[in-house]
């Protein structure tokens, strides 16, 4: 469906606007050939996406040139034109108007909190959407993934938004970069190299990226890693990487010992009459990092070993608060009621933090839930 617009009308971005943000058909903009070429497709990029197709037209509809994109397109190379012609193609069509969306919502007129948005402040909400892609996989729901998937890609245009009005990049200089990239580390795909098998391939992975950065050493690297990754990943990250440098135990048993020697420094720690907590952390991360080379030297990645042992220990204790509901449906599931505190021969739960279905009960009776739970959730 075609639609025209008159830049004459004194709207004209408004509805220029309206129109690439609802996503339906082409448009022909009208007698837009008197304006100043540059200032007008600066306006065509305020609210539509980079790789928009365009041709100018002659006051017969001739065509003066393109097809052309907004980012392709050199006014100051251009004939003189009266009309212009926007395309829209189906292939980029929902892209193109996600671009267009998140353009008019931080354009003056648009949402004042999206206008407001940093680099920064949209930092957490990066890693929030990226968990929950995460979670949304895990738990193996389609629509749930592409509802996601749409929540993470929202968080890419935003910020390519943001840069592309610093004059910075734009979101078609993110895709080539990473088309480019993806190009550039397969040669075995793009060109003409042959790769034997899997290790291969790794070798060659890195030495082109090395050859990206060629003047970045393992150190630095691995700072990086530290920087920039969440801990678990990032040592296990840095553990390979070392290891690939020659930085290794000889055998399994260097490492249960070196786990014995950080537990003891941590007990030393825990210990002191003026404990320093700086040093009690310090302690407990070293042994972190020695269990995560030990799952590494097993081949078990520890950041979803403990992911997992978050699940199982949630389904446990989602399974004890029903169990604990049965019994007291059937009136079978002791005191609901907190215990008298001066019974010192009891032990007791204050039921900080638990559940209300959960409160009053004795240790005794919570670890026979739990292990009912285990059963159930082993």
């Amino acid at each position: 469906m075609l639609q025209t617009l008159d830049s004459l009308q004194p709207d004209w971005q408004n509805h220029l606007a309206q129109w690439s943000i609802a996503g339906q058909g082409s448009l022909l903009l009208k007698s837009c050939g008197g304006k100043d070429p540059t200032e007008l497709r600066d306006a065509l990029r305020s609210v539509c996406a980079p790789g928009r197709s365009l041709t100018l037209l002659a006051e017969d509809l001739e065509v003066v040139a393109g097809p052309l994109t907004l980012q392709s397109w050199d006014p100051q190379a251009s004939d003189r034109f009266t009309h212009l012609y926007l395309e829209r193609c189906s292939s980029v069509q929902h892209m193109s108007r996600l671009a267009a969306i998140v353009a008019q919502l931080r354009a003056p007129e648009g949402c004042p909190w999206d206008r407001a948005q940093t680099p920064e402040s949209l930092t957490p909400y990066i890693l929030e959407e990226a968990y929950e892609t995460v979670a949304a996989i895990r738990a193996g729901d389609p629509a749930a993934i592409a509802d996601e998937l749409g929540d993470l890609l929202l968080q890419v245009v935003l910020q390519s938004q943001i840069f592309a009005e610093q004059k910075h990049f734009d979101l078609e200089a993110v895709a080539a970069g990473i088309a480019d990239k993806l190009i550039r580390r397969h040669p075995h795909v793009f060109g003409d190299a042959v790769i034997a098998d899997l290790p291969e391939l790794h070798r060659t992975w890195e030495d082109i990226k090395q050859t990206e950065q060629p003047d970045q050493t393992l150190g630095q690297k691995l700072l990086h890693y530290a920087q920039s990754l969440p801990p678990l990943m990032a040592a296990l990250k840095i553990s390979r990487k070392v290891v690939g440098a020659g930085f290794e135990w000889p055998e399994v048993e260097g490492i249960w010992a070196k786990i014995r020697e950080e537990e003891a420094e941590l007990r030393q720690e825990l210990g002191q009459a003026n404990p320093d907590p700086s040093r009690q952390e310090a302690e407990l991360g070293d042994l972190f990092f020695a269990l995560v080379n030990l799952g590494r030297w097993y081949e078990l990645d520890a950041a979803q070993a403990l992911t997992e042992t978050n699940l199982r220990f949630a389904h446990r204790f989602l399974r004890m608060e029903e169990l604990a509901r049965e019994q007291a449906d059937a009136g079978s599931g002791g005191p609901l009621t907190p215990p008298d505190p001066t019974d010192h021969a009891q032990p007791l739960n204050n039921g900080a933090g638990f559940s209300n279905v959960l409160k009053g009960r004795t240790l005794e009776q919570l670890e026979a839930l739990w292990q009912q739970a285990k059963q159930q959730h082993p």
